[in-house]
């Protein structure tokens, strides 16, 4: 039998994992959230296998596991995870890349749309007791319009695939796509140099590493065209956000939708919630019934896939551990 720890989750409750582990004869632990990295220590010490949402397992925890063979993260990235810690120790790891592609794909659709049509500043005019369909002013007709995608994996794809009938031409970069993959998908392949500065709307879906925080600061945000909007639903720290204040507060931009902050949730005084041109949702373009009920689902599977001694399908590492070993 093993022991199967849960650092931390957003679910209602872990029943679907439980009964996944039981049945292949696992226990699966969860004495609540853990809020530091002492809480992670003691937890992960003696598992076999970690469930892991947002807790940061750094090196330091991965060299206390004694007898761990996986982390399998709840999501897609997996900046939560220090992995070259683990393959080094000889842990897997794995994500479910695949789990929410259309929930995080329509939330960014639903914020260009938003962004474009004044739906926030609309909202809060008439219910402020006003009438005028010119309060948004200036909106344009998305037709003919460029969609710029920093990042091209799944999310980015499907979000090509949603705007085209539309009628938006889709450009991207991606420096881990080739050109070519790009332009089969009937988008354009560019330089982030040109996304930012031909784009009307620019979308972020990039990984988030240390070389691609603030990704997204002064110098990019001063290439963007006037009257651009930025929507991010990717991860936070990739958009250095004082910048993107500071980029609002002269008026170039049209105004950001932002799904991720660097740090969330914001304070209640951040300059960006008092903004009419600013959307900010939680951390949810993730969620739906049924993305959550999957994102379970896989995350348990791949544990008791590890434990059997199977290398799971999202395992990430999975090469560079047999590299190590041979």
């Amino acid at each position: 039998m093993g022991v199967v720890i849960v650092t931390d989750h957003v679910f209602p409750d872990l029943k679907q994992e439980r009964e996944i582990l039981a049945a292949a004869g696992h226990e699966l632990r969860y004495e609540g959230n853990a809020g530091s990295l002492d809480d992670v220590l003691r937890l992960v010490a003696e598992a076999d296998a970690v469930l892991n949402c947002y807790a940061p397992v750094p090196a330091e925890a991965i060299g206390a596991m004694r007898n761990c063979r996986i982390i399998a993260r709840y999501g897609i990235g997996l900046d939560t995870i220090d992995v070259d810690a683990a393959t080094d120790h000889g842990v897997l790891v794995s994500n479910v890349p695949d789990y929410c592609i259309d929930e995080v794909s329509d939330h960014a659709l639903a914020l260009v749309l938003a962004l474009a049509r004044g739906v926030v500043r609309l909202n809060g005019s008439v219910r402020s007791g006003e009438w005028n369909p010119m309060v948004a002013r200036p909106l344009h007709r998305l037709r003919g319009r460029t969609l710029g995608l920093v990042g091209f994996g799944r999310i980015a794809r499907r979000l090509a695939e949603k705007v085209a009938p539309i009628g938006m031409r889709v450009v991207a970069t991606d420096p881990y796509v080739s050109s070519q993959s790009i332009e089969a998908a009937g988008v354009d392949a560019v330089d982030l140099a040109t996304v930012l500065s031909g784009s009307n709307v620019v979308s972020i879906h990039a990984p988030m590493t240390e070389e691609n925080r603030h990704l997204i600061g002064a110098p990019e945000l001063a290439r963007m065209r006037e009257g651009a909007f930025l929507v991010n639903t990717s991860r936070g720290p990739l958009v250095d956000l004082e910048a993107l204040r500071a980029a609002l507060e002269e008026g170039r931009l049209g105004g950001a939708a932002l799904d991720v902050l660097e740090t969330e949730p914001p304070e209640p005084d951040d300059p960006l919630l008092q903004r009419s041109d600013v959307i900010v949702t939680p951390h949810a373009a993730f969620y739906s019934e049924e993305s959550v009920i999957e994102q379970q689902r896989k995350a348990a599977e791949q544990v008791v896939a590890a434990l059997l001694g199977q290398t799971p399908p999202y395992a990430v590492n999975a090469e560079a551990l047999a590299a190590r070993e041979r």
